[in-house]
């Protein structure tokens, strides 16, 4: 982040792009982003970020101690805050506002084990908070207050012709990609239609032939080279490709746990990282990432499922209520009965209203909370805040179809808080830039006046991304599963001796904080990792993580 400072009066530390709408200057010698924001505040206060077009952060400090600050739509350039003696103190990272001394908070651990990763506005230590993505802070006369600036709206009864919004679309997304080359640019090639697009239109914006990185695994049911490969030859990519392994992950995990600014649950973090550390070592300085496409065009499974439970709404109130949810689920025979088994399932889930619905199968709720958590640790937490929070967020949108507020709902938890930190964490630690051109802000505009019905069409995910590139992506690609770049850390945790002993002495860690019942721990490690390595491996990789960040910071955590 660039510094400025005008005549020691106000300060303003600012990122990314500068507001794109006319703005006075402010004085003479007063030049750059700093002044344009500067200008665009006096004009239009709290709501200047909406004049910015792209990734930003921004703090402006006043002599009298008011400090305005805002980060951009999906938090790409983050930004962390604490009041402390009436003065409200900003950084990048979490930790720089703790210091060696912060204190954690419980809560926030229980968000960790619960997400996998931990929501914004909270952070892992007490008093110091994220700021959410799209939102602004104002600190002024001891006041703080944080809203957003950006609350997107969903036009859904606009229409258009299809073949206007496919020529419209693609452009868009051109000029999205065009935009973002800078320096020595490749980008990441999973194999799926984001990256794969991404493969195909930097050869058109640039003339020449993407450096395509891509990562592999040794394991059945996990590795989607092939496809990554069908891509690359579709668009004639200089294609790279590393096959992560069991030692691999020995040797990196310390080090990406330890480089967040608190505990990151997400697996795929480890093989992002080698896919960026592999373009940087060949001399790229820039690499572009496919993440928001299933976000904003409807690509994730749980659309479709959670499409199907939606229809139970439909059914008059009185028979659900007055004979199917008596009938199926008011006595435990049904579900012993082969063919209701499904039908119990089905109303089962679809009796409890979204957003709760999606978290019917936490991990963490399933198993018990009881069972795995201390009693001293639950003593501390609000188990139940979990809910509340993604409530919340359920409500603040004006979006009335299903798919569109789900969409809206994994902007914050799939993207903001998860997704980008990962991509994000892994190019930092790589050395790498990155960029996101499926966030582009003209495509999120596009996406939000596309009609839900061309999102997920009956229950064909993404339909109109298909549709408006069929003829650019090869059939085999517009056709696949979604898979990404899952990591095999179950089958491998309980096949290799040397990653096996790293988890246990990471998980043997944790006995000691008091968080996680040690007779559980034995249990995990002895008995249902080896049965279900493909589910409770996912489990020992949060536990593992969060022990080895816990073990970085200078003094442990107790409950």
């Amino acid at each position: 982040m660039e510094f400025h400072d005008f005549g020691n009066d106000i300060k303003i530390t600012a990122s990314g792009n500068i507001p794109q709408t006319p703005v006075r200057r402010v004085a003479d010698d007063q030049t750059g982003a700093a002044a344009h924001w500067l200008a665009a505040y006096e004009q239009r206060g709290v709501n200047a970020p909406q004049a910015v077009k792209g990734v930003f952060s921004v703090v402006i400090n006043w002599p009298d101690g008011k400090v305005f600050c805002a980060v951009d739509r999906f938090s790409i350039h983050s930004l962390c805050y604490q009041v402390v003696g009436g003065v409200l103190r900003v950084a990048e990272r979490a930790d720089e506002l703790a210091g060696v001394d912060g204190e954690i908070d419980p809560q926030a651990l229980y968000d960790y084990l619960y997400f996998h990763m931990i929501p914004s506005p909270r952070t892992v230590f007490k008093e110091v908070f994220r700021l959410p993505a799209g939102h602004y802070a104002l600190f002024e006369n001891g006041r703080l207050t944080v809203a957003p600036w950006w609350q997107p709206h969903f036009d859904e009864a606009k229409r258009a012709p299809l073949a206007e919004l496919k020529a419209e679309f693609r452009q868009i997304l051109r000029d999205g990609v065009r935009d973002q080359v800078a320096g020595s640019t490749g980008c990441f090639l999973s194999g799926g239609t984001d990256s794969s697009t991404l493969a195909g239109l930097l050869r058109e914006v640039t003339g020449q032939a993407a450096r395509a990185f891509s990562i592999g695994f040794a394991a059945t049911g996990y590795d989607e080279m092939e496809y990554a490969r069908i891509a690359a030859r579709q668009f004639g990519a200089e294609h790279h490709a590393y096959y992560v392994t069991p030692d691999d992950l020995v040797a990196a995990i310390p080090l990406v746990a330890t480089s967040y600014d608190q505990p990151f649950g997400n697996s795929s973090v480890l093989p992002a990282y080698y896919c960026a550390k592999a373009a940087r070592e060949v001399g790229l300085t820039r690499i572009l990432a496919g993440d928001g496409g299933d976000e904003l065009f409807g690509g994730n499974v749980r659309y479709a499922k959670q499409r199907v439970f939606g229809a139970y709404e439909r059914i008059p109130g009185f028979l659900r209520r007055g004979f199917l949810e008596p009938l199926l689920t008011g006595s435990a025979w049904p579900g012993r009965v082969p063919g209701l088994k499904k039908a119990v399932s089905y109303v089962e889930q679809a009796s409890v209203p979204m957003p709760d619905r999606m978290q019917m199968y936490n991990l963490l709720t399933r198993l018990g909370l009881s069972e795995v958590l201390t009693p001293e640790f639950l003593a501390q937490v609000e188990p139940e805040d979990a809910l509340r929070q993604q409530r919340e967020t359920w409500r603040a949108t004006d979006a009335r179809s299903l798919v569109n507020r789900m969409l809206w709902y994994d902007w914050k938890y799939t993207l903001a808080d998860n997704d980008l930190p990962k991509v994000l964490g892994s190019t930092r630690l790589a050395g790498l830039e990155v960029g996101f051109p499926f966030l582009d802000d003209r495509l999120i505009d596009f996406s939000l006046r596309l009609d839900p019905e061309l999102k997920l069409k009956g229950l064909t995910l993404r339909w109109f991304f298909k549709e408006a590139l069929k003829d650019f992506l090869p059939p085999e690609i517009i056709a696949k599963k979604k898979h990404g770049f899952g990591l095999p850390f179950g089958v491998w945790v309980v096949e290799h001796a040397a990653l096996r002993q790293l988890a246990v002495d990471s998980l043997n860690d944790l006995r000691a904080c008091r968080i996680v019942r040690g007779d559980f721990l034995d249990r995990l490690l002895k008995d249902y990792l080896p049965q279900y390595p493909g589910y409770y491996g996912e489990l020992v990789w949060i536990l593992m993580i969060l022990a080895q960040w816990l073990r970085a910071r200078p003094r442990s955590f107790a409950a």
